[in-house]
């Protein structure tokens, strides 16, 4: 036996002998609670890897810990023995359903009425691990044991630990839990769809803390990509309901100060992250973005539209170009990331009051073509019209958006009469395959022309210059 495998025996042999002296002190409370603490604590250790620790990861091993965990004679006994439950479930997906079957389900959400926050942090991993293919009874959990007041209540204590000036950070314990109560909150409320409605009491606690908490450098990871990811999934609408005396997303004292803060951060996202990064992490953000305005009253809804449609500043270039949020978010409507392209079209649609026609003049017929088209809606005839903004006398080109007094001017040589006839025909034959495309619904300009007699036509002898 080399002495790797020794190793490996002698950790199998501790780790049967501690669980052995647990499971005899259960009958027989041979152990104070120190020598709990410590045994429990050496199992931890050992179960940091499942090899050669196979008494932890077994139906045994996690009913002795798990009893242990919630019914503990002291804190320090029940947060080793569950911090060992938790390590397990991480490591070995199979124990989430041992834990369930363990039946003290109820017993982890009723922990969760602590004020402490690492009690807090074991009680909400251990649930959110059985988010994960396991028969947990969450329905239960939310309508017997509270489940969905007693996050609501962890994260009103969280709230509290963001003033607001001083803005002194969490400690690591407070963030740990408060990220881990987040994600419990998204896992639930998206896995059991049915319960998301029940979490809606702990929307103003979120937005307090992201109007408070100081926005990093990369402001979609850490806690406030975990706020934002359980904002995406409340059902923002429910606000306008009876759950709410005033509502939340538009606090009488500055009814603007959450649409602001989110925009804000978008604002920053846009510039700091890659259109990859934001494919898997802004989605959440531009949906909460766009339910809010549906819920907003008419005075945030025209905020938001100043905020992130094109405004006429935007119009000196081409829609697209300039370095404002709404020109970024067009040009990244443009890219292949599928998940961010429909989440900014539709932001646009939305902030267009779902008009094709209005969405045409807000970014251009080149922005709104395609996603006009993806959803099976026509381009407006009016699509390629130039027509004014407030100013009369600010014609816009509806290609491109732009002023068209900012247009450059053309310093080419006239193009020749040969010249003309190759770019009509090349111009033909791409609105024809844009017909057969299904992304135009309107007749071919030269076609018209031609049945309108519009064309002039040459004698054999005309001059080609």
């Amino acid at each position: 036996m080399d002495f790797l495998q020794m190793q490996g025996t002698a950790k199998l042999q501790q780790v049967t002998q501690l669980l052995k002296s647990l499971e005899k002190d259960l009958q027989d409370k041979n152990l104070t609670s120190a020598e709990r603490v410590q045994t429990l604590l050496k199992l931890r250790q050992h179960g940091t890897s499942p090899s050669n620790a196979e008494p932890i990861f077994s139906q045994n091993g996690i009913s002795i810990l798990t009893q242990y965990g919630v019914e503990g004679e002291t804190p320090g006994v029940r947060r080793a023995a569950l911090r060992c439950v938790a390590n397990a479930l991480l490591l070995d997906a199979k124990m989430r359903q041992i834990l369930v079957d363990t039946g003290y389900g109820n017993k982890l959400a009723d922990m969760l009425q602590t004020d402490d926050s690492e009690d807090e942090m074991i009680a909400s991993r251990i649930l959110f691990y059985t988010t994960y293919d396991t028969t947990m009874d969450f329905e239960n959990l939310v309508k017997t044991h509270g489940l969905a007041d007693n996050v609501s209540y962890q994260l009103s204590r969280h709230a509290k630990q963001f003033p607001k000036s001083g803005k002194a950070p969490l400690s690591q314990m407070d963030e740990l839990a408060l990220t881990d109560t987040l994600k419990l909150i998204y896992n639930v409320s998206k896995i059991y769809t049915g319960l998301a409605a029940s979490f809606s009491t702990s929307l103003p606690h979120i937005l307090k803390i992201i109007t408070r908490i100081d926005i990093s450098h990369t402001p979609l990871d850490g806690i406030l990509g975990g706020l934002l990811n359980a904002l995406s999934i409340l059902d923002l609408s429910a606000t306008t309901g009876k759950v709410f005396e005033n509502n939340p997303l538009f606090p009488s004292f500055d009814p603007k100060c959450n649409v602001d803060r989110l925009i804000g951060i978008l604002d920053q996202a846009g510039v700091q992250y890659s259109p990859e990064d934001l494919e898997a992490k802004a989605v959440p953000l531009l949906y909460s973005l766009i339910t809010i305005y549906e819920v907003a009253p008419e005075d945030i809804q025209k905020h938001m539209q100043q905020l992130l449609l094109p405004e006429e500043g935007d119009r000196s270039l081409p829609i697209g170009q300039s370095d404002t949020l709404p020109s970024r978010l067009l040009k990244l409507s443009t890219s292949h990331f599928a998940n961010l392209k429909v989440a900014i079209s539709e932001l646009m649609f939305v902030l267009s009051g779902r008009d094709a026609e209005v969405l045409t003049k807000n970014i251009g017929y080149g922005f709104a073509a395609g996603f006009l088209a993806a959803r099976g809606l026509e381009m407006p005839q009016s699509a390629s019209e130039t027509y004014s903004t407030d100013n009369a006398e600010s014609l816009i080109n509806p290609i491109t958006g732009q002023k068209l007094a900012a247009e450059s001017t053309d310093d080419l040589p006239p193009m020749t009469q040969e010249e003309k006839e190759r770019e009509a025909e090349r111009l033909f034959v791409l609105f024809e395959r844009a017909r057969a495309n299904g992304l135009l619904n309107v007749e071919n300009p030269v076609t018209q022309a031609l049945h309108e007699g519009r064309f002039e036509e040459l004698p054999d002898d005309a001059d080609s210059d």
